[in-house]
């Protein structure tokens, strides 16, 4: 049985984007509505509070000089960095009262981020390209979530967890363009799955994908086939990502704490996992850094 490792006893709300700085060697997340930035430091076994935005938090990237590149609320974005914060966006008009939601950079430094569906408007992933300008990819969208490219980079993998649709697709990829063409379904969670978040792509290309409400991580064969899940002791398991020296050690985040009687007495808390499975690096994003 492979039971996940309790790293950070905390009370996330909504614990996401765990993320692996390379250079730092420390394991970055965020509490989304609560606008908290978090970071952990296997060496030492401490970790921190290190940043209060102020607004939620939909996620972030690593900058290719090191910085963290926030992307909050009503599409404001900033660059962070041990307490040095500077604007990129102050916000844009369409996506005020909204917020992104996920994210993930390509190798030319470009990202691509969700955002959530309102009343007023479907959920759309949008291409944030290095000029900080935004392009639509996809509209209609239920709740854009998880992202990771194929190990040729040739695909993006997309998880959409609004309700009516519970699903991951895959989009054929243009590295050079950085555009999405041919959308079709991987696969489809079913009901006591939970909903797919976030994912992450292993070196053997596979795909993890956290289940919110499903207290489950599962990895996928590239065809979307289940190859094994893990089970943890809170119903929503947010997202995913690898880290360490080598790459090997899976971190997990979970969503719930202020709930904890109904979603688990460890909601909102950290997990690792080590199945001696390699992933491979994130790449750095370059927003505003190119002129």
């Amino acid at each position: 049985m492979m039971r996940p490792e309790l790293v950070v006893d905390c009370d996330c709300h909504t614990g996401e984007n765990p993320l692996w700085h390379p250079t730092e060697k420390r394991l970055y997340w965020v509490d989304i509505p609560r606008g908290r930035l978090f970071r952990f430091d296997p060496a030492t076994g401490r970790h921190e509070t290190c940043y209060e935005a102020g607004a939620a938090i939909g996620g972030f990237t690593i900058q290719a000089d090191g910085a963290l590149l926030l992307l909050l609320a009503d599409g404001a974005i900033r660059a962070w960095r041990d307490g040095r914060v500077a604007t990129i966006l102050d916000g844009v008009p369409e996506l005020v009262g909204n917020r992104y939601n996920d994210c993930i950079a390509d190798s030319h430094g470009r990202v691509f981020c969700g955002v959530l569906s309102t009343p007023e408007q479907p959920g759309r992933l949008y291409r944030l390209d290095v000029d900080a300008s935004l392009t639509v990819m996809d509209d209609g969208l239920g709740t854009s979530n998880g992202m990771g490219f194929s190990l040729d980079r040739r695909q993006l993998y997309h998880s959409d967890s609004g309700d009516q649709f519970r699903h991951i697709r895959v989009f054929d990829y243009d590295e050079s363009t950085s555009t999405l063409t041919r959308p079709r379904m991987l696969l489809t969670a079913e009901p006591d799955e939970g909903k797919p978040d976030g994912l992450a792509v292993d070196a053997e290309g596979c795909i993890w994908s956290a289940r919110w409400d499903g207290s489950l991580l599962i990895r996928h064969a590239p065809d979307g086939t289940e190859k094994c899940r893990i089970e943890f002791p809170v119903k929503k398991v947010s997202s995913v990502t690898f880290g360490g020296p080598d790459y090997t050690d899976i971190y997990v985040t979970t969503a719930g704490g202020h709930d904890r009687r109904n979603e688990g007495s460890l909601a909102g808390s950290l997990f690792r996992l080590n199945l001696g499975i390699r992933g491979v690096p994130e790449f750095p994003s370059r927003i505003g850094l190119e002129k």
